[in-house]
């Protein structure tokens, strides 16, 4: 045997006594709940027999029967809500067989170089991350008809084959990979299926995820003291029996992990490394698109329906741009992993379609308020949209801020205009006037807004109350279209994350980082201010595949504008910002057009 063979053989003995350490605790809580009836067993038939005769007897008898009846009943509650809890299962796209038959066929080809059961299907996760889940638990039944899973192809497999383990796999790498690199990626996956086909592994896995979601069943709220009672005994139970094994799951997995690594050695080991570095370069761009250029969209209600196509343009940008990734370009000549998928682009677009709920959130399906959009109508769907939007809540702010000017300074002029913009943060106080007069209603007292002088502050903190409470209203109005239900899906713009269960509420991973009073403010300000450029001097919204949202003055990139934006909130300071307007003859006292 191998070195590789005696080392996968080692970490597989391991998981195996790791799994039988996990059984033993189940066996040891079955034997616990049994032992009061046993002893009652014992009593009752040594009382009628004659064997246990007496007034001790007979109290024990009273005693202990009773307490055995309870016992029995709460052990077969705890395993009744054991038995019929859902595991959490990965939201993920389900590929048939019908619509990716030379990837299956690329996956069994690698099973087959790896002596492992082949995956009983495949699927596709909007990540850059592949594993095998296992399926197979009872509870999870047949998926419902308003699963948010979209399955792509019209297969399934069929009822009482036997289930080994499904095989999730990052969409970004079908795009970005080459089909050498991938099968590369997913030979230590893969192989992961020898330990799992394992009947006393598949056994402690089954138990320790059904212990996992009896506790987020028990941790749900009740109403009433009965029912809250025995959901925080019931509940007791189960997290004591998951203390127990916890340690015992963990080295279990380890050594399957282990296992499976190193019976993968010997696949394509000097394609594993050139295949590594793009897992992390695809990781980069992926998580780059999603931040700077989907988000904005999933904001305004639109979802990009091609995601997966855009990780390829940002880093091939990338490659163009950066000359350590200069070898980068060479690798497009070769066949991409899509090309073994019958059909890329609807694969792509339910992908991203549940990229943009399990990031952001939103309906299971396209709405009038949920619409895909493609990136050649991205710049003025998106972009444009986002910029007047921004635009209109910056006026309407200025509207109910009502700030007087100090003695002497110029009135801000009236209606949508960047001079009223300029006007309103370059008026300073005057020497001695106390900062109340200047306006923070709506601020967080947590909220930082050093570095602003106090009228940006104030302008700030205002917009952030602005689009929190259009926030709350938009989540408020989802909430009563899907019903509020737990099972009700949340709408673009939901905060807080859900728990990881297939029939959850999502988004599960919200990707909204909170923006400073002053990023808020700028963001604002440059959006007017691409306003103006557009009405006023021919400017374009565009795309940076890497930056997301950017200003086209004759077709190039504006980029030196951040900097004038900053001097005018930290400073008050408008010269920088008027020189540059001029320069590029764009007209600061001429309305713009709103949302």
């Amino acid at each position: 045997m191998s070195g590789n063979g005696r080392a996968a053989e080692a970490g597989g003995q391991s998981a195996r006594s790791r799994a039988l350490a996990v059984l033993r605790v189940r066996s040891r809580a079955l034997a616990v709940a049994l032992l009061p009836a046993a002893v009652a067993v014992i009593l009752l038939v040594g009382g009628s027999t004659g064997h246990l005769p007496g007034a001790g007897w007979d109290l024990a008898r009273r005693l202990v029967t009773p307490l055995a009846v309870l016992v029995l009943l709460l052990a077969a509650g705890v395993a009744l809500v054991v038995a019929r809890a859902r595991p959490a299962m990965s939201p993920t796209v389900p590929i048939a067989e019908e619509a990716a038959p030379d990837l299956y066929r690329l996956v069994r080809d690698l099973a087959d170089r790896l002596g492992v059961p082949a995956p009983s299907a495949i699927a596709l996760t909007p990540d850059c991350d592949s594993w095998l889940e296992d399926r197979t638990h009872p509870a999870h039944g047949p998926p419902p008809a308003e699963e948010h899973d979209a399955v792509v192809g019209a297969g399934r497999p069929p009822r009482g084959a036997p289930v080994a383990p499904v095989l999730v796999i990052g969409s970004p790498f079908l795009w970005w990979m080459r089909v050498g690199e991938l099968r590369a990626v997913l030979a230590p996956v893969v192989a992961g299926t020898g330990p799992s086909a394992h009947p006393d592994i598949a056994a402690a896995r089954r138990f320790v995820q059904g212990l996992d979601a009896a506790v987020a069943v028990t941790s749900a709220p009740r109403r009433g003291p009965v029912p809250r009672g025995v959901s925080a005994g019931v509940g007791w139970v189960v997290r004591l029996l998951l203390r127990e094994c916890r340690g015992h799951a963990a080295e279990m997995e380890r050594g399957v992990a282990a296992a499976a690594a190193d019976r993968a050695q010997a696949v394509d080991y000097g394609l594993r490394i050139v295949a590594q570095e793009q897992v992390g370069l695809a990781y980069a761009g992926w998580d780059r698109l999603l931040t700077r250029v989907a988000l904005p969209a999933w904001r305004t209600g639109r979802w990009p329906s091609r995601l997966n196509a855009g990780v390829v343009a940002a880093l091939t940008e990338l490659s163009r741009r950066d000359r350590l990734a200069e070898g980068f370009a060479s690798r497009l000549g070769e066949r991409p992993a899509c090309d073994l998928l019958e059909e890329p682009g609807t694969v792509d677009e339910a992908a991203s379609l549940l990229a943009a709920r399990l990031f952001h959130g939103g309906p299971a399906e396209p709405g009038p308020d949920w619409s895909p959009v493609h990136w050649g109508d991205y710049p003025e769907e998106v972009v444009d949209r986002t910029w007047r939007t921004d635009a209109a809540r910056l006026h309407r702010v200025l509207d109910g801020l009502h700030a007087h000017p100090a003695p002497g300074d110029v009135p801000a002029p009236a209606g949508p205009t960047l001079t009223r913009v300029l006007t309103h943060l370059a008026t300073r106080p005057a020497r001695g006037e106390p900062p109340a007069a200047f306006p923070d209603a709506g601020r967080d007292e947590d909220e930082d807004l050093s570095g602003t002088t106090p009228r940006s502050a104030a302008l700030a903190a205002r917009l952030s109350a602005e689009l929190a409470r259009e926030e709350v209203v938009a989540d408020t109005a989802a909430a009563g279209a899907s019903g509020g239900g737990p099972g009700g899906s949340a709408a673009p713009g939901t905060a807080e994350p859900a728990l990881l269960r297939d029939d959850g509420a999502l988004p599960l991973l919200p990707l909204r980082p909170p923006r400073t009073g002053r990023e808020l403010l700028a963001d604002h300000i440059t959006a007017m201010v691409c306003c103006a450029a557009m009405d006023t001097a021919g400017a374009a919204p565009g795309l940076d595949w890497l930056d997301g949202p950017v200003l086209l003055l004759g077709g190039v990139r504006a980029a030196d504008l951040s900097p004038r934006v900053l001097a005018l909130i930290e400073d008050g300071d408008p010269s920088a910002l008027r020189v540059w307007l001029t320069e590029h003859g764009i007209r600061a006292e001429k309305p713009v057009r709103l949302v």
